[in-house]
């Protein structure tokens, strides 16, 4: 076969996977600047389908001017949240990682056995627990019952540990001859040739807190407290949808999801593709 007609086909695919992957967002973005109405009135393929008739900002202005649900505070809580919850997970299982990875102590084997089986245990196994557990804290409808029992991730651990696991010993151990203790190490050595796995897992934690929605639910009773994939939800009822502000609700939820990541992509696929420091 012709070397160009092959590039030429494997591009076609390409695109037709890309269309595929992107045309759901961008129904979704353009359905939330149409009025209810439209939204599920053109299905075949014609110019309607993709922009719509009467354009209308309303959707925006519901969600946005509503006094009842500040979809403003909605967001900002879980901006916070998802902020917090990144930058102290990502010390904490760091550290974990490390300490799995590198150092000696009794048990270790055990002890990492016992963390990775918990990934096998299913999420709502542990809430009613843990949800016991926030109460007799004292936490329950606060904040701390959104960041505390997030900030240890199992696969987190078991990610870096991989990562730490191909650092050379040799290194280390140098360090260690120089008069360097771990903490220096960890910090001096290890995080710096880690950033491409901890921006990963950054990315990966933040998502996962961004769509957080059983736990919050569960634990969060005040309105303004409430954190955005739960308002969206609060938009459908039994007897209405409001498919315009879930549109534009979710629309504007996927915006920092969407920065985020282009700005980070390209050490999140580093992150991804290789293993660690080769010795």
């Amino acid at each position: 076969m012709n070397r160009t007609l092959i590039v030429a086909v494997r591009t076609a695919v390409m695109i037709a996977i890309a269309f595929i992957a992107i045309f759901p967002i961008y129904w979704m973005v353009m359905s939330s600047f149409r009025t209810h109405e439209e939204i599920f009135k053109y299905t075949t393929l014609s110019p309607e389908l993709f922009l719509p008739v009467e354009w209308t900002l309303q959707n925006y202005r519901d969600i946005f001017l509503d006094p009842s649900k500040p979809f403003g505070r909605y967001m900002a809580n879980t901006l916070f949240i998802a902020v917090v919850v990144t930058t102290l997970g990502l010390i904490a299982n760091a550290m974990s990682a490390f300490a799995f990875a590198k150092l000696r102590f009794p048990f270790k084997k055990i002890l990492l056995t016992l963390f990775m089986s918990s990934l096998v245990i299913p999420y709502e196994v542990i809430m009613i627990p843990q949800y016991l557990l926030m109460r007799d804290f004292g936490w329950i409808n606060s904040y701390m019952a959104l960041i505390v029992p997030q900030i240890v991730w199992v696969f987190g651990i078991f990610m870096l540990v991989q990562f730490f696991s191909d650092i050379p010993r040799d290194i280390l151990d140098a360090a260690r001859m120089d008069g360097a203790g771990w903490t220096r190490i960890f910090a001096k050595i290890v995080l710096p040739t880690a950033v491409p796995a901890l921006i990963t897992l950054g990315i990966m934690t933040f998502l996962n807190q961004w769509d957080s929605f059983l736990w919050p639910l569960v634990v969060i009773n005040e309105e303004k407290k409430q954190v955005i994939q739960v308002a969206i939800s609060s938009f459908q009822s039994l007897r209405n949808i409001s498919w315009g502000k879930i549109l534009a609700a979710t629309s504007i939820s996927s915006v920092p999801i969407l920065v985020l990541f282009l700005f980070l992509q390209k050490y999140y696929v580093q992150g991804i593709t290789m293993s660690g420091v080769k010795g």
